[in-house]
């Protein structure tokens, strides 16, 4: 019998109340994206589509934006690296294969957990501010808004490799 999603598991050891669903979102789309990408070889993960992005693009920003989007939640701007992989996420020159895109991921996922269970609820209404431009939000408006994008671009994985019939 599967697993039931993880959201109905229950809490994430040392993860904040408040700050589950988050936990939740993240490690949910990293099942899905360990599960589709398994098997899949270069070509696929990094064919391009007419109507999507690659395979690859979206686990590597998927990745890249939770990141970055962390890094604005601690109140810090992005480093000269995290804007060198934000160019190289278009997957111009490297094609890493399925087990090094998930490495990365993976990677991304435990940095933002290590985060979530060391941020004080206190916080989650402070101010934070987005890029240059310092676009306005808060703690918890940048960590729920990369839950969310994480798992869009997970479910994008898995659109586009069941509409190109990858799988």
């Amino acid at each position: 019998m599967a697993l039931p999603e993880v959201w109905l598991r229950g809490p994430v050891d040392g993860i904040p109340a408040l700050l589950q669903p988050v936990a939740h979102s993240l490690l949910q789309s990293r099942e899905e994206l360990t599960a589709y990408l398994s098997g899949l070889s270069p070509d696929q993960i990094w064919r391009p589509s007419r109507s999507a992005a690659s395979v690859g693009f979206h686990v590597r920003h998927a990745g890249g934006s939770l990141d970055r989007l962390f890094t604005y939640a601690r109140g810090e701007q992005l480093s000269p690296d995290q804007l060198a992989a934000l160019r190289a996420e278009t997957g111009t020159g490297e094609t890493p294969d399925a087990s090094e895109l998930l490495a990365g991921f993976n990677a991304a996922v435990e940095r933002a957990l290590a985060q979530l269970r060391a941020t004080d609820e206190q916080s989650l209404t402070s101010p934070r501010f987005v890029g240059r431009a310092r676009l306005p939000s808060t703690v918890l408006g940048l960590l729920f808004h990369a839950a969310e994008h994480t798992q869009r671009h997970a479910g994008q994985v898995v659109a586009t490799i069941k509409a190109a019939r990858l799988e």
